[in-house]
């Protein structure tokens, strides 16, 4: 039972009991996994994104410690434009993704993103740390993610480097736990792991699990769920485009223009979950502009195509597309979204993707061998 002044101890019961009966975590080790790290130990200061505003906690703050177990995810660094970069996952995500795993005693582990380093505690208690290896791209969070986990009595192996390339000095690994989005799943991450291991990742804003074969490729289907994890850096100075940015510009660009019918509500979850697999690294925005229009931006930084789609209350689909650069994304996008409206709308779990041996990625719909769609590099 929890008291006004609950201790740490009561606040991970609490925590794990719920993530028990809401059926995040299955299985008696991960129960003790969550009861035993304080996941309080490893975010001393953080902020938590609430009704459109930012509040801040630390340690002096005396509602800290019952918002470090509160199940959202905690933001723990910004880069210099204010964006963040960092976070401790919400505790039901990530015991989703642990569960997904399906480790076994003796399994070894590679995670991409070591955060706050409490995913590689809960890994650590779960496997032992020796089995357990984590990349980050940061120094400074691989250094700070290091101290923690030795004061919580954790030394896994921490590595400071590209998360994509994975850990070739340690594979192969039976399990890889991607903890930073991605657009596709990198080669290195199939190659280092041994036939039948284990990947969870973010991809787009969907969770997939991926068996990895003998000849490297590897397959399976999305979680239930979406999610959408900060994107993986290629340096620890990136700072993306936001956005922020790009409404100014967007709502003043002309180019070539049409009138389009949409095959569905762009706002809702499946064609967002399927719009960021196609388009992992195209800026996706709604606004509504002065005038009280709806609109939805598109841009992609890689070369500077960009979309302006605005609905013209000509009818309930009907939108005037403005468009320019050398991708035409809304004719990218619409045929996949079109498809998906006349399979009868179904839901992202009953989507799986395929990856061969070679990169390329296929999405499908109920079986590999089914309706499916390749999707760019």
């Amino acid at each position: 039972m929890i008291t006004d002044t609950p201790s740490s101890d009561q606040l991970r019961q609490h925590m794990a009991d719920q993530l028990v009966r809401t059926g995040y975590i299955r299985s008696k080790p991960w129960r003790a996994a969550f009861l035993n790290v304080p996941r309080h130990e490893f975010v001393p200061d953080f902020t938590l994104r609430s009704q459109g505003s930012l509040h801040k906690y630390s340690q002096g703050d005396p509602a800290w410690l019952a918002a470090a177990y509160q199940d959202v995810s905690l933001l723990t660094q910004f880069d210099q434009d204010g964006t963040a970069t960092s976070s401790s996952t919400q505790p039901s995500l990530m015991a989703q993704m642990l569960e997904a795993l399906d480790v076994r005693d003796g399994d070894t582990v590679l995670e991409v993103g070591a955060g706050t380093g409490y995913n590689a505690a809960l890994l650590s208690h779960r496997l032992g740390a020796d089995h357990v290896v984590t990349v980050d791209v940061d120094p400074e969070l691989v250094a700070a993610a290091a101290s923690r986990l030795r004061q919580a009595g954790y030394e896994p192996t921490l590595v400071a480097g590209d998360g994509m390339a994975g850990c070739p000095e340690r594979a192969p690994y039976d399990r890889l736990l991607a903890t930073c989005g991605v657009g596709r799943i990198p080669t290195p991450w199939r190659e280092q792991l041994r036939p039948g291991g284990v990947i969870v990742a973010n991809i787009g804003c969907g969770i997939v699990r991926l068996v990895v074969q003998n000849d490297h490729s590897a397959g399976g289907k999305f979680l239930h769920g979406l999610a959408t994890f900060m994107n993986a850096r290629p340096t620890p100075d990136t700072v993306g485009t936001t956005a922020g940015k790009l409404v100014q510009p967007l709502l003043m660009w002309s180019g070539q223009t049409r009138e389009i019918i949409l095959p569905a509500v762009l706002d809702s979850l499946g064609p967002q979950f399927l719009a960021s697999l196609l388009h992992p690294a195209v800026n996706d925005f709604a606004l509504v502009d002065d005038e009280g229009r709806h609109i939805r931006c598109l841009f992609d930084p890689c070369t500077s195509s960009w979309a302006r789609i605005t609905m013209t209350g000509a009818g309930v689909m009907t939108a005037r597309l403005d468009h320019g650069g050398p991708r035409d994304l809304w004719a990218e996008r619409e045929p996949l979204l079109t498809q998906w409206r006349d399979a009868g709308r179904p839901g992202h779990e009953r989507y799986g993707l395929t990856v061969s041996p070679d990169g390329a990625h296929l999405l499908w719909l109920d079986e590999p061998d089914g309706m499916s769609w390749r999707l760019p590099i």
